[in-house]
């Protein structure tokens, strides 16, 4: 296979080819920048050969992010409080049991490091082997750390979240040279409900953590991670079924259980989900919570009434309109309900447009044209919600038109607001060989924008 998925067979011939194609491609890179410490040009690293497919691909993403290779060190994205007190509060704190017993345990003696990190890229925990955790700490493999390809470029961690899918990442291919002497195995965590990735779970050390027995095992682990995950919501909800009086407790477990989340994306009523409790929203109420949701800090009553009324003079019924929003999110959950002085959400929301938004910053095109299900709360008239509509919007265009590939532009061109973009479907014949049977349809649908723009 000349282009495999996976790295060869650790210590063969063609394992050892693979890191002198990776050295060389480094050298290659070297070439194409600007200086001995700048970062490669976008868009430059395409002529780079020898590498597998997926890696080539993540060095092009790495570069346009503006990684890198030189800087030895992660940076660090939380200090020691804001981390504990981060992963307190992640659902994957409560899966973190099987994941110590079924790989970190097994790894104190065999030379490897298991670490865990948030669906952005950002290391949770990281144990195993003590002399290895020693090691990496030089190019701070460590929790708090961010990962992400934005920050480090390829590694298992960061690609394996800009792709939804399993990676392995061997030596050299890593664009970060610190990380050469390393080898990763890593493999999403979704929400057993949801779907959402959640984070990530990574193997690293020699080379038998690319070992094709290896990738099997994370996956298994995910797997019975995700199934504990599921069995811990159940539980905890036949709990509060049964026993009425422990809701006050039960309420306090399900924060580490569950993602409050807002779905905003090709709706005009919102779904808000809170500690596991969904309710739909009215148009207004999800005007005010995805106005909200983008501004964490929280709005005076003169900045919502002027992100949410065209003109003046509403500053009573805005007052109306909490009065009800507070009753709703009651019903969910009492630590939620929204404070004033400013208006602000007192729990963290991760409204699905947030979503699409870090998946684009750190160039996981795909993945946030999955969560993309049409534009924001599309019928909305709200000024600030016309804003975040027409932000999302129009960078999931850019981003997929720069760098999108044929199937990921012909799935955007479905969507309604893609339906009279001829720019898109000029990109698409552009990118499709002069036979594929696909060029017919993309023509048709151009002649149709033509037939109904003249008519």
């Amino acid at each position: 296979m000349r282009n495999p998925i996976h790295p060869p067979v650790p210590g063969s011939e063609a394992a050892a080819l693979v890191q002198k194609r990776a050295l060389m491609g480094h050298e290659r890179l070297d070439s194409l920048r600007p200086g001995t410490t700048g970062t490669a040009r976008p868009g430059t690293t395409q002529d780079i050969v020898g590498l597998r497919r997926l890696v080539r691909e993540s060095w092009q993403r790495s570069a346009s992010l503006q990684a890198n290779p030189d800087v030895a060190e992660a940076p660090l994205a939380m200090d020691q409080d804001e981390l504990e007190e981060y992963r307190r509060q992640h659902p994957l704190a409560t899966i973190m049991p099987v994941i110590k017993k079924l790989l970190v345990q097994p790894s104190h003696d065999s030379g490897l490091l298991v670490a865990v990190g948030d669906d952005v890229g950002r290391l949770l925990w990281v144990d195993g082997d003590p002399v290895m955790q020693r090691r990496a700490e030089s190019m701070m493999f460590v929790a708090g750390a961010d990962w992400s390809e934005a920050s480090v470029g390829t590694s298992a961690p960061g690609t394996a979240l800009a792709l939804d899918r399993s990676i392995q990442i061997s030596g050299a291919e890593h664009f970060k040279r610190s990380v050469h002497p390393w080898s990763c195995t890593a493999v999403p965590f979704h929400d057993p409900d949801s779907g959402a990735v959640l984070g990530v779970v990574d193997i690293t050390g020699t080379e038998t953590a690319v070992a094709a027995h290896t990738l099997s095992l994370v996956e298994a682990t995910v797997a019975a991670a995700q199934a504990q995950l599921r069995i811990e919501r159940l539980t905890l909800a036949a709990a509060v079924r049964e026993k009425p009086r422990r809701r006050s407790a039960a309420a306090t477990s399900s924060h580490a259980l569950y993602r409050n989340s807002l779905q905003l994306l090709g709706r005009d009523q919102a779904l808000l989900s809170i500690d596991g409790r969904t309710v739909s929203l009215s148009a207004r109420h999800s005007e005010i919570l995805a106005i909200l949701g983008s501004h964490p800090d929280g709005l005076s009553a003169e900045d919502l009434c002027a992100q949410l009324y065209p003109g003046d003079g509403y500053s009573a019924t805005l007052r109306a309109e909490m009065v009800r929003l507070r009753k709703v999110i009651q019903e969910l959950s009492p630590d939620a309900v929204p404070q004033s002085r400013p208006y602000r959400l007192p729990v963290e929301l991760l409204p699905d447009s947030g979503q699409v938004l870090n998946c684009l910053q750190r160039g996981a095109h795909r993945i946030a044209l999955e969560i993309y299900k049409g534009a924001v709360l599309p019928r909305s008239e709200a000024p600030g919600v016309v804003q975040l509509r027409e932000r999302v919007s129009h960078l999931l265009r850019e981003a997929l038109l720069s760098d999108g590939s044929v199937d990921s532009l012909l799935k955007y061109a479905e969507l309604p607001e893609a339906k009279y973009d001829v720019d898109l479907r000029l990109a698409v014949l552009k990118l499709l060989p002069p036979r594929s049977p696909k060029r017919a349809a993309v023509v048709a649908d151009l002649e149709r924008i033509d037939t109904e723009l003249t008519a």
